[in-house]
């Protein structure tokens, strides 16, 4: 891509923030350029044309320029629609906010990610038609793991690499081992098997092709047991909105 380039692009819109007394900075993760920062001058004056354009959680088709470095600009937005139902629920809300930040923190800025892009795309739209949010979420976690550099043997043993017995989760071992290791490691999660189940289908499903899935209370709070055991030991990230999350879902417990 050229130093400044004027297209078409398709983006989801990440987050927003205000700049200045009339301005607002705008990022987005196209499906061209991948993440990008965008400049939209008179942004918060009473009848700004694009108000609808840039509302939290609009996806759709936008003109503007991409520049390599420094902040781009969006001319118009040319067709864009909003997931009205996360927008109205706060708790849908907070599990797509979430997914955005964590695939925002995966990527460094102006690489294109085409897959992540259908992946976001396909997982906002899940929560938007009613698909388990905390699923989704949790497959999102899942598969995010190797873009922040943890790479858990999820596909059978670490050890040995079987792959027809009885599994449990190792940090240790970086991942499953079989029930003839279990010995080795007297830290082992002491997962149940349908945890492990949803652990390895969820690290392969394709979201786009995901239609709905059914799981317990127990088993997902064993999945985010372990994901937030990953994510604070391995991964290391401790963002806000995963944070306001659990918040959110202190409350209704």
């Amino acid at each position: 891509m050229d130093s400044q380039t004027y297209m078409n692009f398709h983006g989801i819109l990440l987050y927003r923030k205000n700049f200045k007394e009339n301005d607002m900075l705008v990022k987005f993760l196209t499906a061209e350029a991948g993440k990008k920062m965008f400049f939209i001058r008179g942004a918060r004056k009473r009848g700004f044309k694009m108000m609808a354009d840039i509302l939290p959680f609009t996806y759709g088709t936008y003109s503007g320029k991409i520049n390599a470095e420094n902040l781009s600009y969006i001319y118009s937005g040319l067709d864009t629609d909003h997931y009205e139902n996360i927008s109205e629920d706060i708790f849908l809300n907070a599990y797509a906010t979430y997914i955005m930040s964590l695939v925002d923190v995966a990527f460094p800025d102006s690489t294109p990610i085409p897959h992540w892009f259908n992946q976001l795309f396909a997982a906002l739209r899940l929560i938007d038609n009613g698909v388990d949010p905390e699923v989704i979420t949790n497959i999102c976690e899942i598969q995010l793991l190797g873009e922040f550099g943890v790479q858990p043997e999820l596909r059978g043993c670490a050890i040995c690499g079987r792959t027809d017995l009885n599994f449990d989760y190792s940090e240790a071992y970086g991942g499953l081992i079989c029930q003839n290791h279990f010995h080795l490691d007297a830290n082992r999660l002491h997962l149940d098997q349908k945890t492990i189940y949803y652990l390895r289908r969820f690290s392969i499903i394709d979201l786009n092709k995901l239609g709905n899935v059914n799981v317990n209370d127990n088993t997902k709070q064993n999945l985010r047991m372990l994901l937030d055991k990953i994510y604070s030991d391995s991964v290391g990230i401790h963002l806000k909105s995963k944070s306001f999350l659990d918040q959110m879902n202190d409350l209704r417990l």
